[in-house]
């Protein structure tokens, strides 16, 4: 099970219309200034052999977005080193906030999203996903994303 966004929390559709700025399903640049990866926040399921997964944006450095562009379609892409990013996806489930938790963004085999790994911290969401979360959580989550105003249909 997944959930995802379309694109980072500081994109804008005026940003659409910015010939330095563009979006796709992957890859997000704001103004020429601002770029972002979309990878996958994997979470261990307890009882399960397939995670639960949040498809988030990470910024990343120009530097590092270049390289990462470069690599895209390479095979072999994996072997590259980690990139760090802040996390620029607010999870409205998570207190405190999720936005800017810092990131390693590790590249995948070609047609995998980027696996996003938060730093080791007490933010909840880091803990989930070193500890792994039970299906009722599962559950929990699946409501609240589908039901975000309590709204049991």
């Amino acid at each position: 099970m997944s959930y995802s966004t379309m694109a980072p929390d500081v994109w804008d559709q005026d940003f659409a219309d910015d010939p330095d700025s563009m979006l796709s399903s992957d890859q997000c640049v704001i103004k020429g200034q601002h770029y972002f990866i979309k990878g996958l926040i994997e979470i261990p399921v307890i009882g399960s052999e397939d995670p639960f997964s949040w498809g988030v944006w990470v910024s990343l450095s120009r530097d590092n977005f270049a390289r990462a562009l470069d690599m895209w379609n390479t095979p072999g892409r994996e072997a590259e080193k980690p990139y760090f990013g802040w996390l620029t996806t607010e999870l409205s489930l998570y207190s405190p906030s999720t936005l800017n938790l810092k990131t390693n963004a590790h590249t995948r085999p070609l047609g995998r999203r980027p696996f996003v790994e938060l730093e080791p911290t007490d933010h909840p969401l880091a803990v989930e996903q070193r500890t792994g979360i039970t299906q009722d959580r599962v559950r929990e989550i699946a409501e609240t994303v589908l039901h975000p105003n309590g709204d049991n249909v």
